[in-house]
C-alpha cells in the first residue's frame, strides 16, 4: 500500500464523516499508521497538517472561494492573470483531432503509452506525434490500457516513453520551466473542447462551479452539458477538471475517485506559492 493510498483512505473517511470532525487518531487508523507517523507522513505529502488540510476541504472554504471567483473581473480570468492559473493557461496548448482521426477511431495514429507514479497515485499517459491524448490515474495497469484501446480501436499502440510523457511527470512534480510547453492532442465535440479550454484558465488553488464553467465556454445555460464535458475530460490533472465543484460548495464526484479529487483540491490549496511563469 503506497503512502498516497493510505492518505486517500484517510481523506475518504474524513469526507464521509466530516460532520463529526474526525480526530487525528481516527484518520491515522484509516491509514494504518500511528497518529505520530500519520501526522509526519501527511505533512510531508501535503505540506500542511491534516487539520489544516481538512480546512481547505470544508464547505465554508469552498463557498468562500466561489464567492471570490464570482467577484473577480471577467477580463482577469480570460487573460489568465489571476494567480498561478497562468501555468495551465500559457504552458498547455490544446489541439483538436481532425474529423477523420475522430471518426475512424485513430486509424492513422500511432499512440505511445507509458506508466508513471505521482503524488496522487499511479497513472497511464499516452501520446500521438502531436501531443498527449490521454492521462488517466490507474488502479490497474491492464484495465487502464484496455480503456485506452477501446477509445482508439483502430490506432496502433506501442509501449514507449516520449518527451511529452516526461513533461507530464515534471508537471506533477512542479518542475515545469519556462522553455517547456505541453501539447495536448484530443478528440471532442466543439463544446467539449471549449469547456476543456475554460478549465485550463482556472487558477491553481481556486474553484469554479459548473455554471461558471458553462459561462466561460460561452454557453451560460448549458450547465448540464458543462458537467458532462468535465466528466469526459480524457487528461487528468493536466486539464484541471478537479477544480469544478457543485454550487453548494460540495466537491462532488470525480472520474478518478472522490478521495483523489479531495486530495488534488486540498493539495493545491495548501500551496500558495506561485508556480514557474513564462519569461
Amino acid at each position: 500500500m503506497t503512502d498516497y493510498e493510505r492518505i486517500a483512505a484517510a481523506l475518504a473517511y474524513a469526507g464521509a464523516h466530516f460532520h463529526t470532525q474526525p480526530s487525528l487518531e481516527e484518520l491515522a487508523a484509516q491509514a494504518h499508521w500511528s497518529p505520530f507517523h500519520f501526522q509526519r507522513k501527511f505533512q510531508e505529502w501535503a505540506g500542511v497538517s491534516p487539520k489544516k488540510f481538512l480546512q481547505f476541504l470544508s464547505l465554508e472554504h469552498a463557498k468562500r472561494m466561489l464567492r471570490q471567483a464570482a467577484s473577480l473581473a471577467e477580463a482577469a480570468h480570460e487573460t489568465g492573470l489571476s494567480g498561478t492559473g497562468r501555468l495551465h493557461h500559457l504552458f498547455v496548448t490544446l489541439e483538436a483531432m481532425t474529423p477523420g482521426e475522430y471518426r475512424h477511431g485513430g486509424a492513422a495514429l500511432t499512440i505511445r503509452y507509458s506508466f508513471g507514479e505521482s503524488s496522487f497515485g499511479r497513472y497511464l499517459v499516452a501520446s500521438t506525434e502531436k501531443g498527449i491524448c490521454k492521462l488517466a490515474f490507474a488502479e490497474d495497469d491492464a484495465a487502464a490500457l484496455n480503456e485506452l484501446r477501446l477509445e482508439w480501436p483502430n490506432a496502433t499502440f506501442a509501449a514507449a516513453e516520449t518527451a511529452s510523457h516526461g513533461q507530464a511527470t515534471r508537471f506533477f512534480t512542479r518542475n515545469f520551466t519556462p522553455p517547456d510547453r505541453l501539447h495536448l492532442h484530443l478528440k471532442g465535440t466543439p463544446f467539449q473542447l471549449k469547456s476543456w479550454e475554460s478549465l485550463l484558465r482556472i487558477p491553481e488553488g481556486e474553484l469554479r462551479t459548473y455554471s461558471q464553467l458553462a459561462a466561460a465556454a460561452g454557453q451560460g445555460a448549458a450547465v448540464r452539458a458543462a458537467g458532462t464535458a468535465t466528466g469526459a475530460n480524457p487528461v487528468a490533472y493536466l486539464i484541471p477538471c478537479h477544480r469544478v465543484i457543485r454550487q453548494t460548495g460540495e466537491l462532488g464526484q470525480y472520474r478518478w475517485g472522490a478521495p483523489r479529487k479531495a486530495a488534488l483540491v486540498g493539495w493545491e490549496a495548501a500551496r500558495p506559492e506561485a508556480l514557474p511563469h513564462p519569461a
